[in-house]
């Protein structure tokens, strides 16, 4: 099933790194494809789920700092005065001598980003709801907060839409940029020649051809580009956890609890977002996990895990029931950089990925990079480029 309209540029992946592409292309008027296999904020995708964090923090890495100041701007200019965004701030737990927050609060005054350092007797006086044990200090940023994902991701996409954007829903099968055939369709089908990718394929046969092409779907990437991308992006099982809160309590919302993030024991928490319950996570990476055959069910282990630390920190919650649980994934480099760059054999095909756990944010600033890139006044940033990619994970990002 071929097609003769050829688009300026084929987006593939509708998670908030490839929407955001699309509905930044389309506001410069382009003709812009959008595809998914699953749909926006689908339950497989990194971009889905319920909510994420928006904070300014990133220790001493002012780059994820200005794309976070930047992507806040964007996103409130999109959302406009829906609910899909409230600032319920962002609350960083620190102990004595903690290098990572210091960082994060040196960054974050060089960077002009408000905020209140709060001693221990101030973090106990505002929070009575948080279990201070353990933390000498904290950094509280005001004006960030939590998003609903899921459904700021779908305004995206259709923001996209109303803007001129062609969004398909397919599965595009793996490029592979060692032959000019084109094989049998149960395989990788791409039409390319002379360093230049034409067309790609879906699995039902739909030819997509484009004159440049963005690929940023996420744990998807070393499935399209396996010779490239199989032993540089790692997808990894994550587990989420909601629990109930007490009946007629208001100590939960938004506007009495801050999203909070206790960098040293790498775990954090959201408020209850539309009476979903507080969402508790931890952020250290799990094993490997495969977003289309992986199973979406939590392990009693994880769950022990997050009871642990639910009655540490939140001890009224200490025998709440789980409202909610999920399985996603994340997908990063082996450091936590973004990976933003062209194919090395294809001059018109971008690679963009990595940026789960700390990516959603993101996703605005990433968005108007990749179109000024394409429109060629960007610039590529040494720290995404596909060389400083290695095999080996030793996270430096969060």
């Amino acid at each position: 099933m071929a097609t003769d309209q050829v688009y300026d540029v084929a987006v593939v992946g509708a998670g908030v790194f490839g929407a955001w592409t699309a509905y930044q292309l389309s506001r410069t008027g382009k003709a812009v494809a959008l595809v998914d296999a699953y749909g926006p904020g689908n339950s497989r995708s990194s971009s889905g789920g319920e909510s994420r964090v928006i904070r300014m923090g990133y220790g001493p890495d002012q780059i994820y700092t200005r794309m976070a100041q930047r992507s806040i701007v964007l996103w409130k200019e999109l959302l406009g005065s829906s609910a899909l965004f409230q600032a319920s701030g962002v609350l960083w737990l620190a102990k004595e001598n903690d290098a990572y927050c210091e960082a994060t609060l040196e960054t974050l005054r060089q960077e002009n980003v408000r905020l209140d350092q709060l001693d221990r007797d101030e973090l106990a006086r505002r929070y009575p709801q948080l279990n201070f044990d353990a933390v000498a200090w904290g950094i509280l940023e005001p004006d960030s907060g939590v998003i609903l994902a899921r459904r700021a991701l779908q305004v995206v996409v259709e923001q996209a839409r109303k803007g001129g954007t062609t969004y398909l829903e397919a599965a595009v099968l793996p490029v592979e940029p060692a032959t000019n055939e084109i094989p049998d369709r149960t395989s990788a089908i791409v039409k390319h020649g002379n360093g230049r990718l034409n067309s790609v394929r879906t699995n039902s046969g739909r030819e997509i051809r484009a004159q440049r092409f963005v690929f940023a779907c996420g744990p998807w990437l070393p499935k399209l580009f396996p010779l490239l991308l199989a032993n540089l992006i790692h997808v990894t099982r994550q587990e989420v956890f909601f629990f109930g809160v007490p009946a007629g309590t208001e100590l939960f919302g938004p506007e009495r609890m801050p999203a909070w993030i206790d960098f040293n024991k790498l775990i954090y928490g959201l408020p209850n977002l539309d009476n979903r319950g507080v969402k508790l996570a931890i952020d250290a990476h799990g094993p490997e996990f495969d977003p289309d055959a992986g199973e979406r069910i939590v392990s009693s282990e994880g769950l022990t895990a997050a009871r642990t630390f639910l009655r540490q920190r939140i001890p009224v919650l200490a025998n709440a029931p789980v409202t909610e649980t999920r399985v996603c994934q994340y997908e990063n480099t082996s450091n936590g950089d973004f990976l933003i760059d062209r194919h090395p054999e294809f001059e018109n095909v971008w690679l963009v990925g990595g940026g789960s756990g700390h990516g959603f944010k993101h996703g605005p600033a990433v968005g108007e990079a990749v179109a000024a890139l394409l429109s060629g006044a960007g610039e590529l940033e040494p720290r995404f480029s596909l060389t400083t990619k290695e095999t080996v994970q030793q996270r430096r990002v969060y």
